[in-house]
Order: C-alpha cells, then structure tokens, then sequence
C-alpha cells in the first residue's frame, strides 16, 4: 500500500494542481473523478467499491487531521489510496469549503447505468428532476438513504451529481445507494412504469393528497417519487407522465415547503407504506 508522504506535498506539486481543477464540472467529467472533503466523506469513499475498484484513489490530509483521524488515513491506505501529508494552504486551495476540516479526497465516479437500477426491481425511488441547486440534491439524496430507498435518478435537465456541494450535502449518502445521472425524464419514468413501479409526482397544486393517498392504502407497492426545480416545481409535461401528482398537504400557515422537507416527507410516507402488513410485494409476484 502507498505510504503517506514523508514530507508535506509542495503546493506547486502538480497533484495539487490535479486536485484543484476538479472544482469545475468539465474537468471532473474530462478525468471521472471528483471531490470528496471532511472526515465523514472520506470515510465512507475509503469504505466504497465500485466494479470491482476502490473509490477513494487519492487523499490530501493536514499533519493535525493525520493524527486525528488516523483511523480514516488508515482505512485510506488500505483502499490503496495515496495519502499526502499537506499544509493548510493546500487544503485551502483544494478545498471548496470556507473552513476546510483537514481532509480531501480524490474520487472515482460511482453512477449506476440506469439499466441496473430497474434490473434491481426497486421499491422505492426518488427521481429529481429539473432540480438544479446542488445543496437541495445532496439533501435529497441524503433523505432518500435514510428513508431505505433504492436508488435516486438524476435526469439530464437536473445538477452534476459531483458538484462539491451536493456531495457535502450528501454527508455520504453519495455512497450508500445507487444514483443514475443523466437520465431524461421521459425515459425515467417509462423504464420505471416498466419495471412495475407507481410513478408519483410531488406537486403543491397536485389533486390528490398525500394523507389521502396513506388513508386509502394506495401507497403500498413499489413508487418512483419525482420532484422538480426548487422555485416552479415540475412543468405540466412531467406532471402528464405520472401516475398521480400528490401535494403535501399544509396544516398550518405556512405557504409551502422546500424541496428538501417535502422530499423527506414524501419517501418517509412511502417508506412506512411499504413496511405496513402486506406493502410493497415483489414486482415479481403475483
């Protein structure tokens, strides 16, 4: 396994210079690698394998980070990573965070064809389109991986699944379930309506409500959610491919909720559904 460096990488090292470029989305797409940063990030790429090869390919670390999360530099090394010691400068350079927490890992991408995806007969999906702002994807998916979901679908008209952002807003969600990128919707919801999944779009002004959907039972078999951009929601083209277009229904005084919240809200439901007796059969049965 590769040593850690004896002495703190040079910032004019061309790794440094590698590393960097990889805040930008052509040159993540150019080298298939992106950007992985803090302790919990980097611990959960140490831990990823993806066809057959490690995640994590490349690690940036502080003397201090070293030493406190000797255990992740050690999970690191072990995944075959090459692990340079770096001063804070080059962390700050690397790193696309105001306050850097010491580690910054270089990654391989890790999207699922979204052939696999419907081959996996899923249960449950969440499926962003038209979602633009990377902190609101990073969260969904982040939502999504606690609610058990399956998989999440990114469509061609959404945000780079590797912008530094979403990826910290993933809080390693990233690497817990399979994510398909580029997709586009149409194509999305056919597969998914093939494989025997029940296609719900979440929309304010939708006809039906969500707790009438849970009180009439509805919600128990395999569901593809899809939620759209953070300030129009979804165009009444990608409301027409959906089975039902579902509105959380608000109790209060509140004039809506953000895409985030109404994500959590709508994969829990599903979620606790489909954990009902008898939710969620196999696609397969009969």
């Amino acid at each position: 396994m590769p040593p850690a460096s004896p002495e703190p990488i040079s910032p004019r090292s061309p790794r440094v210079a590698a590393a960097r470029r990889l805040a930008r989305r052509n040159f993540r797409g150019k080298d298939r690698l992106f950007l992985a940063e803090g302790p919990q990030a980097v611990r959960e790429a140490a831990a990823h394998r993806a066809g057959g090869e490690a995640t994590l390919v490349e690690l940036f670390a502080t003397v201090e980070a070293a030493e406190r999360y000797a255990d992740i530099i050690g999970e690191a090394r072990a995944a075959g990573a090459r692990v340079h010691l770096a001063a804070e400068q080059v962390i700050e350079e690397v790193s696309t965070t105001v306050t850097p927490q010491g580690l910054v890992g270089i990654c391989r991408f890790l999207d699922t064809p979204f052939e696999e995806i419907l081959a996996a007969r899923p249960k449950l999906v969440a499926v962003l389109a038209h979602v633009r702002d990377p902190g609101n994807a990073g969260t969904v998916l982040r939502c999504a991986d606690a609610a058990g979901a399956d998989a999440v679908v990114l469509t061609d008209a959404s945000v780079d699944l590797y912008n530094p952002k979403a990826v910290r807003a993933s809080v390693g969600s990233l690497f817990h379930l399979p994510v398909a990128v580029g997709v586009p919707v149409e194509r999305a919801v056919a597969g998914l309506k093939d494989a025997g999944v029940r296609i719900l779009a979440a929309d304010g002004a939708g006809d039906d409500d969500l707790d009438d959907e849970l009180d009439n039972a509805t919600m128990g078999g395999p569901t593809a959610w899809v939620f759209g951009n953070e300030a129009w929601g979804l165009p009444e083209e990608t409301r027409d491919l959906a089975d039902a277009v579902v509105r959380v229904p608000i109790h209060g005084k509140a004039e809506s909720l953000n895409l985030a919240t109404a994500a959590a809200v709508c994969l829990y439901a599903s979620a606790r559904a489909q954990r009902a007796s008898g939710g969620c059969r196999s696609v397969t049965e009969s």
